[in-house]
């Protein structure tokens, strides 16, 4: 009586993935639909208690209107496909200064910019790095660490990656 299938775990799983992606459908097209571009967007907390995050941007920064409005659009085709069955909370920000890099296009579009990325597998007996990145070729990352210089990696070997603001940097500019 206490057997659960092992398919069920891929069933209950290619739902969340379901859900979500259609959550990334909805707030990509309205935030496009504002001349917002479009980040990231991640469901957290309990099936009870969700929480929905977006994350959208836009040359020269977005404003809390902007948030505020999208929130508004957003919830308003969450709310009529109701496709989050309980209450959840909505949050609609700016991804940040040290904003994730969530794809090979962020690694392009920040080429030049000073990132931390977690790999997979090693390299030279490091999985971490600091440091700049140099460009992207293909599927691959061309980084140059502080510690260790150039590494490259595949994209597909990132774990976690992100832009490292530097006040030092955002001086020199001013």
């Amino acid at each position: 009586m206490g057997f659960v299938p092992t398919f069920y775990f891929g069933i209950q799983n290619f739902r969340v993935s379901s859900t979500a992606e259609k959550i990334r459908d909805i707030a990509r097209r309205a935030a496009e639909a504002r001349g917002l571009e479009f980040v990231h967007a991640e469901i957290a907390g309990t099936k009870r208690n969700a929480v929905v995050r977006v994350f959208v941007d836009r040359s020269g920064g977005i404003t809390i209107d902007d948030c505020g409005e999208l929130s508004r659009d957003i919830e308003a085709v969450l709310d009529e496909v109701d496709i989050i069955p309980s209450a959840y909370v909505l949050e609609v920000s700016s991804p940040g200064l040290e904003r994730e890099l969530y794809s090979i296009d962020d690694f392009r579009k920040f080429t030049g910019k000073n990132a931390r990325v977690k790999i997979s597998e090693e390299i030279d007996g490091r999985k971490s790095f600091k440091g700049t990145i140099e460009g992207v070729d293909g599927e691959t990352v061309l980084f140059r660490d502080r510690s260790v210089g150039e590494v490259s990696f595949l994209y597909s070997a990132v774990v976690k990656a992100n832009l490292v603001y530097d006040v030092a940097d955002d001086l020199k500019k001013g």
